[in-house]
């Protein structure tokens, strides 16, 4: 750990203590600034006040980082050392069990490698053809250089991968493939709308852990995670049970965005809770994390049954690994910025006409308020009010479905819109509230509309 101290007055007082973030340049700039205008006095101490709430800030967004990229609240203990998931990825001719799990096969799945964390030698035999992305011994690699984003690998002295934990950012960061396709910047807070969730759990030697809880066999279990596809996920599965909707469709949704959340209530396609709640929820419930987490909805039998038999309403882990992350985490999600739509992306003119029949005749702005795009406060309508059935509301304590933000649609449209991505595109979007709620919306008017989504 690192100190830095400085004087006011005379009198030594010490300013902050961190690690990794001491070298920010952004921090070193702020305490720079600090030290040269304060002065002695009543006034140093309310500058004193001031500066410590930005450099709270600073260093909440710091911390809240590395919990999002790196940090993975103790889940290996499930994904590791239950399901055996890493002995999966090293195949038998590494130890593991079965093929093993290539470079090419993890970026075939949608895992993301983060090129910022790879040697300049690795990097120029990976551009050289030199690297061979059919061996499952250059995941280990990988997942040494802690490249994969959003998962983390264990190893023991001798460099055998013992157990494998994830993270938040495995579903909702991508990178920019900058360097190759699947390769690049991390972007975080997008949603990683190429993961295959399914299909990597499904690679899991053991499935018993989700069999248990469900009360079904583990065939069934596969036949479950293979119908979710790429960019999907259902976090309901192991409140409810309920696996397929009713016209035989698969119950997952679509992986949701994590940035543009400032301002916004309700975390979720059909409400839940908060961002902190739905953190809680996540890293407690979903990512198998070792924490405490409180909602006596759950014991309701009748909507959440899975849940209420496995007591997931009052949870108390002897080593609380999550609750203290929680404040940092939503604070860095919080600063996440709604991305810009590429240049070139939207026809301007189009997009300015759009934009007041979006305010205007066909009544957007209602409910997606500028310049939130969702409703500010209790952001949630019944399924009839906007005209789609109530099969995912159903799932929730509410029985509704969030107006869900529409910032940065562009970053989200691979799966298509709304929960479980019904709609391909966003004319069929809006052509389906035109009708639904006979706006009147000539064919060119519902392309300007469009291009105002396009732009926002």
């Amino acid at each position: 750990m690192k100190t830095i101290n400085y004087r006011i007055g005379g009198m030594r007082k010490r300013l902050f203590s961190i690690a990794a973030a001491t070298s920010s340049l952004a921090l070193l700039w702020l305490v720079s600034a600090y030290v040269i205008r304060a002065a002695p006095g009543p006034q140093a101490d309310l500058e004193s006040q001031t500066i410590s709430v930005e450099l709270n800030a600073l260093l909440k967004v710091n911390e809240g980082r590395n919990i999002f990229r790196y940090d993975t609240f103790g889940d290996q203990a499930f994904w590791g050392d239950a399901l055996k998931l890493h002995q999966a990825i090293e195949g038998a001719n590494l130890g593991g069990v079965g093929p093993g799990v290539s470079p090419s096969t993890a970026l075939a799945v949608g895992l993301k490698v983060d090129v910022d964390t790879l040697p300049q030698s690795l990097k120029r035999k990976l551009a050289a053809g030199q690297v061979d992305l059919n061996d499952p011994a250059n995941t280990l690699a990988l997942l040494k250089l802690n490249a994969v984003v959003g998962v983390t690998g264990f190893f023991d002295r001798q460099n055998r991968l013992t157990s494998l934990g994830i993270q938040c950012a495995l579903c909702h960061s991508t990178v920019d493939n900058s360097f190759a396709p699947g390769i690049g910047h991390r972007l975080d807070g997008w949603p990683n709308r190429d993961l295959n969730v399914g299909a990597i759990i499904n690679l899991a030697p053991d499935l018993s852990p989700f069999a248990n809880a469900l009360q079904v066999d583990e065939p069934t279990v596969r036949t479950v995670l293979q119908s979710w596809g790429p960019g999907k996920f259902d976090a309901e599965l192991l409140m409810d049970g309920q696996a397929f909707r009713p016209d035989g469709k698969s119950a997952a949704t679509l992986l949701p965005a994590a940035f543009g959340l400032g301002g916004v209530n309700l975390h979720t396609y059909t409400g839940w809770g908060s961002v902190p709640y739905w953190n809680a929820f996540v890293a407690n419930l979903e990512m198998q994390g070792s924490g405490r987490f409180f909602d006596p909805r759950l014991n309701d039998a009748n909507t959440f049954p899975v849940a209420a038999r496995l007591g997931f309403a009052n949870i108390k882990a002897d080593n609380d690994l999550i609750t203290s992350k929680l404040a940092a985490l939503q604070f860095y999600q919080l600063a996440l910025p709604v991305p810009k739509p590429p240049r070139g992306s939207f026809n301007a003119a189009a997009a300015a006409r759009g934009k007041s029949l979006f305010e205007g005749k066909a009544n957007c702005a209602t409910c997606h308020v500028p310049p939130l795009y969702t409703e500010p406060g209790w952001n949630m309508h019944t399924p009839s009010e906007i005209g789609i059935d109530d099969f995912q509301a159903n799932r929730s304590p509410d029985k509704r479905y969030r107006t869900t933000p529409l910032g940065g649609l562009f970053a989200r449209a691979k799966g298509g819109f709304y929960h479980d991505g019904r709609f391909p595109t966003l004319l069929d979007v809006v052509n389906s509230y035109n009708t639904r709620f006979n706006l009147e919306l000539t064919p060119q008017e519902s392309q300007n509309l469009v291009e105002y989504l396009k732009s926002l």
